[in-house]
């Protein structure tokens, strides 16, 4: 007999003190009905027991569990994630396996679901089905693109090292960085992770999937800020993780930052471009956390989108986004820092309760070489050697939810100009001195400038040929002189100059 079983109502089943129901059990008839000597074809009747009677209506009414039939319900995405893979001439199924299946004896599964019977001899150009989850992960690594002060590395529970531009870092490495240390790290995508001073890390997973090249990459921050420029993923199944005790950070191409600060147990999340997902890390399900390769990114509990930021406390349920300050001006930006120590002022930002100052020596901040915090709008750096910086600025929130970042380029000039004057003796010659330190002595120049009034608007002397440290005036008269020395500098086809403070000096002959 073929066919289908099916089960249909046969009747009732009377039991002393209940009601049942029985079911016979029926299947078509290929050639249609038929006749047996002596009566026309029917079903027959299933018998009716006690015992089948009470199973027979359990069932119906839900009350006993159909087994198989629940476990086949049962959503499993990583047997219905498929990858596709056109054959090519030459291929075999033990190749192919062989290539990209974590276990090449595999092969038998990926007969058996394209239903092949030759697997020595595949045509050219056929689709093959293969299940993600048999297919091999590559392990992935990072380079140190950049490195200043104490920044150290290890794999595992290994001896710290230091931190070396153009090392290579893996799965399983923790990253430190001390008091001014800092570290930036490429992934293969070109994906940038910032890592300034005071954080600890580890790189928990940095993978690809054969065959579909999905990636997957898993960052641990144990303490301290991450800042991260993420490459825009272009697979579905891609992911970037920032993970802190308190959340779980996904995104698929952005630039935002992460700050989980220990001692209260707190993470900020603060998304410059783009959008991330955030989740609780107690809550976060687990396709969040450790999604099976090929699966498709789980919706978050909370998206912060751009200009926004969260702020989640220890045990407690995603912050909401709020937005994030506005990007704040730099006053005088265009000032050469020619002071023995850097320092910028900052417009205020209505809603600030302190600022951020980084500097690094590229545009983008990979390499960054100082990070300063202050409570007020006048920053400090401190010392810095000649040359081209860039400023990075932003104000942080009474939550300590840190705002939008403004960029500016910096020119570090140092001229560490000393100037005096006094009467020569025996003389009416009144003599300017005046020195640079050795590093600005070369190529400079000099504008010394007298006048009788503070502004210098009307200069009694005014000369631009002097490429000594000296000016001596004679006769002059009584009465009440102002004076500066300005060092001039052509460096590269730019311009520099440093002004001594305007000095006053009293003539009484």
């Amino acid at each position: 007999m073929r066919g289908a079983y099916s089960a249909i109502p046969a009747g009732y089943c009377a039991a002393p003190g209940r009601v049942t129901l029985s079911v016979a059990l029926s299947w078509p008839n290929p050639a249609g009905p038929q006749t047996v000597p002596g009566a026309p074809w029917a079903p027959r009747a299933a018998a009716r027991s006690p015992l089948a009677c009470a199973i027979a209506c359990a069932l119906a009414l839900g009350l006993l569990p159909a087994v198989g039939r629940a476990e086949a319900r049962k959503p499993n995405p990583q047997a219905t994630e498929m990858a596709v893979y056109v054959t090519r001439p030459g291929d075999s199924l033990y190749d192919i396996a062989t290539r990209y299946l974590r276990n090449p004896a595999d092969w038998t599964k990926v007969a058996r679901i394209n239903r092949v019977s030759a697997p020595r001899r595949l045509q050219p150009g056929t689709s093959l089905r293969v299940p993600v989850a048999l297919l091999r992960q590559d392990h992935l690594s990072a380079r140190v693109i950049a490195t200043s002060g104490p920044a150290s590395h290890a794999f595992g529970k290994g001896p710290m090292l230091p931190l070396v531009v153009g090392g290579t870092l893996v799965e399983g490495d923790r990253v430190q960085t001390g008091e001014n240390g800092f570290a930036t790290l490429e992934l293969a995508d070109g994906s940038h992770i910032v890592i300034p001073p005071g954080a600890s890390l580890d790189l928990s997973t940095l993978r690809q999937t054969a065959l579909t090249g999905s990636t997957d990459r898993v960052v641990n921050l144990h303490r301290g800020q991450v800042n991260t420029e993420v490459t825009k993923a272009t697979r579905k199944d891609d992911r970037f993780q920032i993970r802190s005790p308190s959340v779980v950070a996904g995104v698929r191409g952005t630039s935002f930052r992460v700050n989980y600060d220990g001692d209260k147990g707190s993470t900020a999340v603060e998304v410059i471009e783009g959008a991330v997902g955030v989740d609780a890390a107690s809550r976060a399900p687990a396709a969040s956390v450790a999604p099976a390769p090929g699966t498709p990114l789980a919706a978050s509990s909370q998206l912060v989108a751009a200009r926004h930021g969260s702020l989640t406390l220890a045990g407690g349920a995603v912050g909401a986004p709020v937005a994030l300050l506005d990007a704040p001006d730099l006053r005088n930006p265009g000032k050469v820092q020619d002071d023995e120590t850097v320092a910028f002022d900052i417009a205020p930002v209505t809603g600030a309760h302190s600022y951020h100052v980084q500097i690094g020596r590229d545009a983008g901040l990979l390499d960054l070489i100082r990070d300063t915090h202050s409570d007020g709008p006048h920053v400090v750096i401190g010392a810095l050697e000649d040359g081209t910086y860039f400023a990075r600025v932003s104000a942080i929130d009474e939550n300590g939810l840190e705002g939008m970042p403004s960029t500016y380029a910096v020119q570090r000039r140092r001229l560490a100009l000393g100037a005096s004057a006094g009467r020569v003796e025996g003389t009416r010659d009144y003599a300017f001195r005046w020195f640079v330190d050795q590093r600005s002595a070369a190529n400079t120049r000099f504008r010394f400038v007298l006048a009788t009034s503070e502004d210098l608007r009307t200069p009694l002397v005014d000369r631009t040929d002097i490429t000594n440290g000296e000016a001596v005036v004679s006769d002059l008269p009584k009465g009440v002189y102002y004076w500066t020395v300005i060092a001039e500098q052509f460096d590269g086809g730019k311009y520099f100059q440093k002004a001594s403070p305007v000095q006053s000096f009293r003539l009484e002959w």
